[in-house]
């Protein structure tokens, strides 16, 4: 597959949030403001970036070599958790306010399933280095994308009139799902059409 087609995919055909369903709890805690979303979709992206071809570089030097990948998941997951220490304290040190307003969502960047999910992906695809880097990159601009979607709606909903029973997180699911309907219409045969 090429870059352009790794892009694509990632970004829309196979958005973690609205086609698997991967990353919904910051995409739901942290898409009620605009900054908030943007912050985290950009700290997602660099994280899923770095995870990517990192792990990727652990999987192939290390644990292939040594026939121990089924330390894989384990050793993702340290990867990813240090990643994010580091994503933390650098986003502390910057902007001190968003920090504050990603609060415990900041942290659940390393349990976020979509992070480990384009790990694993981009190993089990056969991906090369710039391959996974690009396929982490193109996942976490796919979160960036539909957080910053949902806040932009959300923000909209907080002036409209919303039955009260729906209020709140209720009508944020509603609205992510007519948002996954539309992410339906990007599919395999849009990229086969586009790309060749």
């Amino acid at each position: 597959m090429t870059y352009i087609g790794i892009l694509i995919t990632y970004i829309f055909v196979n958005n973690f949030i609205l086609t698997q369903f991967l990353g919904l709890c910051p995409f739901i805690g942290v898409s009620k403001n605009m900054e908030s979303a943007v912050g985290m979709g950009f700290a997602v992206t660099f994280v899923m970036a770095i995870a990517s071809l990192t792990t990727w570089a652990i999987f192939n030097f290390i644990l292939v070599p040594l026939n121990i990948e089924f330390l894989q998941t384990i050793t993702f997951i340290l990867v990813i958790a240090s990643l994010v220490q580091l994503v933390e304290m650098v986003i502390q040190k910057i902007s001190p306010s968003l920090y504050k307003a990603l609060g415990i969502y900041l942290p659940l960047i390393t349990t976020n399933c979509a992070v480990m999910g384009i790990a694993i992906i981009s190993v089990r695809s056969g991906y090369n280095a710039l391959e996974s880097f690009v396929a982490g990159f193109a996942a976490g601009l796919g979160f960036l994308l539909a957080i910053v979607l949902m806040s932009t709606i959300r923000e909209k909903l907080d002036l409209e009139w919303v039955p009260k029973p729906i209020r709140g997180v209720p009508i944020a699911f509603i609205t992510g799902g007519l948002m996954a309907l539309a992410f339906m219409a990007f599919d395999k045969a849009l990229l086969n059409n586009l790309l060749g």
